[in-house]
C-alpha cells in the first residue's frame, strides 16, 4: 500500500508540474506562450485522473439497509490512450515559438507521452540590450510511454444504509505531505434505490438505484529548488472538483452478483503557477514574473460500467470496469455488515 501511494504521488506531482523544464526559456518567451503550451500539455493528465478518482464510488444497486455498513480500501487506474499522449502544437497559435524547419505545426507530447524522436523549437525574445534573441529548446516529455499507460488512484472508503433505500458514502485519501508534495483528497455520494420503494421489492431479481457523488482533489508542488529559476515560493496549485450521476442496475444473489449502468461525470481541474520567477533576458538582464498563470481543463463524458461483487459473510470483493473518454478500471475489498 505504501508504495502504492507513492507512485500515486508521483503521479500527481509530475502531471501538475512536469511542464517547468524549460519554463525559464517559455517565459522569457511570453507568458500567454507559457500558458497555452501548458494548458495543452498538462490536460490529458488532470482529464484522465478526474476519471480515474470516480471509479469504483458502487458495487451494487441494491442499497443497504438501516444500519448496513462497509469500509472499503478502493484502488483506481485510468487507462491512457494514445491519442492522449500527444498534441497537435500549431505555431499559428503561439507569438513567439516556431519550429526550427518551419513546419506550421506538429504532433508532440503531452505529460502521458514521449517524443521519439526529440523535438525542438525555437523562441524569440526581446533582451534590451542585445535586441532580437532566439534560442532552440527540446520540448519536454512527459512522464514515459510505460508508467503513463495506467493513472491511479486509491482511496479509503464508507457506506451507511439508511431507511426508504437511502445509503450514505464517503471516501478520503489522509493528507499526505512531503518536503516538496502536499495531497489530499476527499468525497461524498449518496444512492437511492428505486426498488426498495416498490411493494414488490422483495420479489423482484434485481434492484435498480441512483447515484449523486462528488470528489475533490487538494495538491501543492513545491519548485523552488527544482525549477532551476531564481525566485522565492515557486509552486503549483492544483484543485480539482468532479461531479458523478450514475444510474446502476445489479442482481440480488446470495454469493456472486452482477451490476452495470450509465453515467456521467462533469468536473474541472485548476493548476495555478505561482511565485515569483526572475527570468534571465540574455546574459546580462533579467525580469521579476509573480503569479505567471493558471491553467485549467474539464471533462464532461458519458460511461458504461460493468462489474461482479463477491460476498462471503463480512467480506466482500469486487471489480469493474468504465467505458469512457478515459476507460478505468478498479477492484475494492470490503468488510461490510447487512
Amino acid at each position: 500500500m505504501k508504495k502504492l501511494i507513492l507512485f500515486i504521488l508521483l503521479c500527481l506531482a509530475t502531471i501538475t508540474s512536469k511542464a517547468q523544464s524549460d519554463i525559464d526559456v517559455l517565459l522569457a518567451a511570453g507568458v500567454d506562450d507559457a500558458e497555452r503550451f501548458a494548458n495543452d500539455y498538462l490536460a490529458p493528465g488532470t482529464n484522465g485522473l478526474m476519471h480515474s478518482m470516480n471509479a469504483n464510488w458502487f458495487n451494487t444497486a441494491d442499497a443497504k439497509p438501516l444500519g448496513g455498513f462497509e469500509i472499503s480500501v478502493i484502488l483506481n487506474a485510468a487507462s491512457v490512450k494514445d491519442e492522449h499522449k500527444m498534441f497537435n502544437l500549431t505555431t499559428a497559435g503561439y507569438k513567439n515559438i516556431s519550429f526550427p524547419d518551419n513546419s506550421p505545426s506538429k504532433m508532440v507530447a503531452t505529460v502521458l507521452g514521449e517524443n521519439d524522436p526529440a523535438v525542438f523549437i525555437e523562441v524569440e525574445y526581446e533582451d534590451p540590450i542585445f535586441g532580437n534573441q532566439t534560442e532552440t529548446i527540446e520540448l519536454p516529455n512527459g512522464i514515459g510511454s510505460s508508467s503513463a499507460n495506467l493513472l491511479p488512484t486509491a482511496f479509503i472508503q464508507g457506506a451507511l444504509g439508511l431507511v426508504k433505500g437511502i445509503e450514505l458514502k464517503a471516501r478520503f485519501v489522509p493528507k499526505i505531505d512531503t518536503d516538496d508534495v502536499s495531497l489530499s483528497m476527499y468525497g461524498a455520494g449518496v444512492q437511492f434505490e428505486v426498488t426498495k420503494w416498490l411493494p414488490a421489492d422483495k420479489l423482484l431479481p434485481v434492484a435498480i438505484s441512483g447515484l449523486v457523488a462528488y470528489t475533490h482533489l487538494d495538491g501543492e508542488y513545491n519548485l523552488t529548488e527544482s525549477s532551476g529559476i531564481q525566485g522565492e515560493n515557486q509552486r503549483i496549485e492544483n484543485a480539482t472538483n468532479t461531479w458523478l450521476l450514475q444510474l446502476i442496475a445489479s442482481t440480488k444473489l446470495p454469493v456472486i452478483n452482477f451490476y452495470g449502468g450509465l453515467g456521467f461525470i462533469k468536473g474541472k481541474s485548476e493548476s495555478d503557477l505561482l511565485g515569483t520567477y526572475r527570468v534571465t533576458d540574455g546574459v546580462l538582464t533579467s525580469q521579476a514574473i509573480v503569479d505567471p498563470f493558471s491553467v485549467s481543463s474539464e471533462v464532461s463524458s458519458v460511461r458504461a460500467t460493468v462489474g461482479t461483487k463477491l460476498k462471503l459473510g463480512f467480506f466482500r470483493l469486487n471489480a469493474e470496469y468504465h467505458l469512457s473518454e478515459f476507460d478505468a478500471f478498479s477492484i475494492g475489498i470490503h468488510f461490510g455488515f447487512r
